[in-house]
């Protein structure tokens, strides 16, 4: 029984690690305003939001890739369901899809992306936002 508190603070301090660790940004998608945590480098990329178990309204995760090409997504160690926006080089939506949690099918990018924007399931659709809307903030984040 005493095991049960200590696993619970230890992915409560995981999430809070990996959350604490990355820069965040202010992105825009028409009039709709998101908190990015940025994913730059290889390591940051590979957690993504692995072992988080919830999302703040509005908050996301952008990550940022050193070129345009295809890209692939999957959900292991995902607990939150999730719709991510591919997005090319000069910010506009290339596709959408919704991944659910703890699964590793790859989603992939339907063309070639520069960027990809994880949000809370459904978040994109609810706002009526779809291809070729533009997300600004995206080339800043660094």
């Amino acid at each position: 029984m005493k095991s049960l508190p200590l696993v619970a603070f230890v992915m409560l301090a995981v999430q809070a690690t990996s959350a604490a660790e990355l820069p965040t940004t202010t992105l825009t998608v028409g009039e709709h305003k998101i908190t990015a945590e940025v994913a730059v480098t290889p390591g940051q990329r590979e957690l993504g939001l692995m072992n988080r178990f919830s999302l703040k309204p509005d908050h996301g995760m952008l990550f940022v890739f050193e070129r345009t090409e295809p890209l692939a997504f999957w959900m292991k160690n995902t607990f939150v369901p999730l719709s991510i926006a591919f997005i090319a080089e000069d910010g506009r939506i290339v596709n959408i899809e919704d991944m659910a949690p703890q699964t590793e099918e790859p989603h992939w990018s339907k063309g070639p992306a520069r960027y990809a924007l994880e949000m809370k399931k459904g978040w994109f659709a609810e706002r009526g936002i779809g291809p070729g809307a533009v997300v600004k903030g995206v080339t800043a984040a660094k």
